[in-house]
């Protein structure tokens, strides 16, 4: 059972809410079509709230929103409307959960939590084959290294890379094809000689 909202004044009966019913009047009412949902209320509240342990606190909650309106106005009907309110707020109360505030994200960035940072065994690994990879590149012709740095590293266009090198783009790309080729080799462990006509 609730307590109704009281009002501090002595002569309750002379108060009139919005349209012109008494409070007594709605207290009355609120006994007589609302308390006695109360079960029914609760088990739609247990049923379909995340927090369980909340139910008795969202009753209220619904008790207080009804009782609010019915101040400005009676609903014609109690149950639709008392249901009605119940689940206004448990939908509000799920959009509150969902929404993030600026002093939470502030306070992420604070802590320098990195939430995509690599774990250090994915670093070590990293590194690892980035040692590869530069052994692997400087063991490679002349030429080819010279075409693969300038494509991969710098990012110049094959006809940038023909231009710098004075070869033309046919030989650029056959460089740019022999390098990564050989890279791949050496990078994964296969032991393969350059093609004899670089």
């Amino acid at each position: 059972m609730v307590d109704t909202p009281g009002t501090g004044f002595e002569d309750i009966d002379l108060l009139r809410a919005g349209d012109g019913v008494t409070v007594s009047e709605i207290d009355a009412w609120f006994v007589r079509e609302v308390l006695p949902l109360e079960a029914i209320l609760m088990q739609f509240l247990r049923r379909n709230s995340r927090n369980k342990s909340d139910v008795a606190d969202l009753c209220q909650e619904v008790y207080m929103r009804v009782y609010e309106t019915a101040r400005e106005r009676l609903p014609e009907r109690a149950k639709p409307f008392v249901f009605a309110t119940a689940r206004n707020l448990l939908v509000d109360r799920v959009k509150h959960e969902q929404v993030v505030s600026i002093e939470t994200v502030a306070d992420l960035d604070t802590l320098n939590i990195a939430i995509d940072e690599p774990g250090p065994d994915r670093v070590v690994m990293a590194r690892d084959t980035l040692r590869r990879l530069q052994a692997a590149l400087e063991r490679l012709p002349q030429r080819c290294r010279e075409a693969v740095v300038m494509r991969k590293i710098e990012g110049l266009s094959r006809p940038e890379i023909a231009l710098r090198m004075g070869i033309t783009e046919h030989t650029v790309n056959r460089h740019l094809t022999d390098g990564m080729c050989l890279l791949a080799d050496l990078v994964y462990g296969e032991a393969v000689e350059p093609r004899s006509n670089l």
